[in-house]
């Protein structure tokens, strides 16, 4: 933690910085595409994928090149998927709660969710975010039957482009300690799992705000979090 005492003196550097990043970097859209669907044949997969701008596909041209549609195609080899996505962006835990509260009850097996960046940068308290996180478990076990949650990590801060230092130093740090605490949630859970996908940190990863993934990075990320639901589904 000793990253926080050093971000007080560098307060006002941050602060700075963290508005001209909002005013430079470009704002894209979520893709265009369908968010549910049914793909493959075999053994039945009900897939639900929930979250923020990443699990919406920011980055990516259309769905189908984005983290739900790519995680549905790298799927249907083995499983008949049928999936859907719930995802907006600048979502935070609590968001992504409030979505899902409101949303209409559907049966699934799985669920992925990827949800984090924004509470880095909006600065929720640890002990917060592992409590919403668990209940965030509970309400996809409750409303929708959800046998196995899986909690993608909050991706690797520090190496985003668009962030300058030292706030890229800091929220690197910050994007840390939120996966600590989620995995040790795992830890304490037979129902969630903790996935950290590894993405090569070059040019081709990043999308063109250089701080969302990009479709390479999404095809990734897609197959390894497919390789996890199926080593757990089958």
């Amino acid at each position: 933690m000793g990253y926080q005492f050093a971000a007080i003196g560098l307060g006002p550097i941050l602060l700075v910085q963290g508005i001209y990043v909002r005013r430079v970097t470009p704002r894209l859209p979520e893709p265009t595409g369908v968010r549910c669907g049914i793909k493959g044949a075999g053994k039945s997969l009900r897939l639900l994928v929930v979250g923020d701008s990443a699990a919406a596909g920011v980055g990516a041209d259309s769905q189908s090149s984005a983290l739900s549609g790519q995680l549905a195609s790298a799927l249907a080899p083995h499983f008949h998927v049928s999936w859907r996505l719930i995802a907006r962006t600048g979502h935070r835990v609590q968001d992504v709660l409030n979505h899902i509260e409101s949303t209409r009850r559907e049966p699934f097996d799985v669920a992925v969710v990827s949800v984090g960046v924004n509470d880095v940068t909006g600065g929720t308290a640890l002990k917060k975010w592992q409590d919403l996180l668990g209940h965030l478990c509970d309400l996809l076990k409750l409303k929708f039957g959800i046998r196995h949650v899986f909690l993608s990590s909050v991706p690797p801060m520090h190496a985003f482009p668009a962030l300058p230092t030292p706030l890229r130093w800091y929220l690197g740090k910050r994007a840390a300690s939120l996966n600590r605490a989620m995995s040790d949630l795992t830890k304490r859970r037979e129902d969630c799992e903790f996935v950290q996908p590894a993405f090569p940190l070059t040019k081709e990863y990043i999308a063109a705000d250089g701080f969302h993934p990009s479709p390479a990075a999404y095809s990734t990320w897609a197959e390894q979090m497919a390789t996890v639901i199926k080593q757990k589904w089958q």
